[in-house]
């Protein structure tokens, strides 16, 4: 099973977003402050330290001689470090380049950059270094000759000092910027769901709103605050609502018409087909006992032919007129399924060309004029486009709390395209031979009697040809 790495949710992205930025600016804004802080703190311990140490060269400098020897530079490097106080600084002191004198312990080693440059140098110089994993400031002040501050004279005076007493004042500044972000990151989430909640409000009632509409409701409408955005969206959403309204009235209304048109004209034809059937059916009869010439016989077989069809077709717009207006209604009867199938086909005369394989005894609560009628279109079509040799089989047996009804033929079964639109109305298997294979609305028939019980009927092309349709049923159907 695969981990989203990001929420679904749009009100938990929100708020990781908000939280996020507030951190990221929290954690911005103590970098900058420890920065700051940071370069504060050793500046002014630089500074200090300078400051303290001119004033004590220019206190002491002049007892020294013109031309120091070693014992006055460690005199004066002793002073100097007794002076330090708090500092604790060591003092080393050279003169024209000659050998570095201390007067205590010794000094750190000072950084040759440092020595190199305040050879040279007339003014005080400051450079921080490491020594022993702790971090150190060396300085190195050169003492001019009295009344000559920009001569230099050879004599330089370095000190060197710690500076964990400031490296542990920038670590507490580390501490307090970690311990204050938290504190932020935390507060920030009161005002990222309160945006959250705010942002989605109207993204939520947009789905209320879609929902009511998927399932049928398109008079709802969304109430639109504000100017934003999202105020825009749902005025988009009520315009779409009312257009799909509109819409599905007026493509109500036009189906309405269109089954009571169906309906009306059905019912009108049916009385005067009923009286052209009894016509034909009698000058049939005077053509079969030779009253009729040979040319006028095959002209009635003709028309009764297409009298015929035509009556049946407009029983079949009745029937499915009277689905459209939902007045089909069920006369259950509890029936032998394997009785039911051989009836149905032995008053169409199929019982010679189609093989039953039905055990006794399965028995279910069915309509049975219009489980026959379902029987009778399935294995109908089956005959029609089997072929002319064609083998039809017809299956019934029990799976779980259902009957299962399966008519196969040997024929080449059912083009891919017409599959999925097999039982929808007016669906022909072969549209070149349409004066002469039905109305097209025997399975679209079938179907909606299947869906009356509470079934299913499914259409499939069988793996060694030939199609099969499976009509399943409920025993009992609710």
């Amino acid at each position: 099973m695969k981990h989203r790495l990001v929420p679904r949710g749009l009100r938990t992205r929100l708020v990781i977003a908000f939280v996020l930025v507030s951190a990221l600016s929290a954690l911005t804004t103590a970098a900058l402050t420890f920065h700051q802080a940071r370069t504060a703190i050793l500046q002014r311990a630089q500074d200090n330290a300078v400051r303290d140490l001119r004033a004590q060269v220019g206190s002491l400098a002049p007892d020294l001689p013109a031309q120091p020897a070693e014992a006055d530079l460690r005199t004066l490097a002793l002073q100097l470090d007794r002076a330090g106080g708090a500092r604790d600084w060591r003092t080393t002191a050279t003169y024209r380049g000659g050998p570095l004198i201390t007067a205590g312990s010794p000094a750190p080693g000072l950084p040759a950059h440092l020595r190199v440059t305040a050879a040279s140098a007339t003014t005080a110089l400051v450079q921080r270094f490491h020594h022993g994993g702790q971090p150190w400031l060396a300085i190195a002040l050169p003492v001019a000759p009295a009344g000559h501050p920009t001569q230099p004279s050879g004599l330089v005076v370095y000190v060197t000092f710690s500076l964990v007493a400031q490296q542990q004042d920038v670590s507490s500044l580390v501490t307090a910027a970690r311990a204050g972000a938290l504190p932020v990151v935390l507060a920030s989430l009161v005002p990222a769901l309160l945006a959250a909640r705010r942002v989605l409000r109207p993204v939520r009632r947009l789905r209320s709103a879609a929902e009511s509409m998927a399932t049928g409701a398109l008079e709802t409408r969304i109430e639109v605050t504000g100017h934003d955005e999202l105020a825009d969206l749902g005025s988009t959403f009520n315009t779409m609502a009312a257009t799909l309204q509109a819409d599905a009235a007026t493509l109500r209304s036009m189906e309405a018409k269109a089954r009571r048109f169906a309906a009306d004209v059905s019912h009108e034809l049916r009385t005067p087909l009923a009286a052209m059937t009894a016509v034909t059916g009698l000058l049939d009869h005077d053509a079969a006992a030779g009253h009729l010439g040979p040319e006028t016989s095959e002209a009635l077989s003709l028309v009764a032919d297409e009298t015929r069809k035509l009556a049946h077709l407009v029983e079949d717009l009745m029937e499915i007129s009277r689905f459209d207006a939902d007045a089909a209604r069920l006369d259950l009867d509890e029936i032998d399924i394997g009785e039911l199938v051989r009836k149905t086909l032995a008053l169409r005369h199929w019982h010679n060309r189609v093989d039953v394989n039905a055990p006794d005894g399965l028995r279910a609560l069915l309509d049975p004029r219009r489980i026959d009628v379902v029987l009778a279109n399935l294995t109908g079509n089956a005959l029609r486009h089997g072929g002319p040799q064609a083998q039809v089989c017809v299956r019934a047996y029990t799976e779980g709390d259902n009957i299962v009804i399966r008519v196969r033929d040997n024929g080449p079964g059912i083009a891919p395209d017409t599959l999925p639109h097999v039982f929808d109305r007016f669906t022909k298997g072969d549209t070149a031979r349409t004066r002469s294979e039905g109305s097209g609305l025997g399975l679209a028939i079938a179907a909606e009697n299947t869906r009356l019980h509470g079934g299913t009927l499914t259409a499939a092309n069988a793996p060694g040809g030939g199609a099969v349709f499976t009509l399943t049923l409920p025993r009992n159907p609710t």
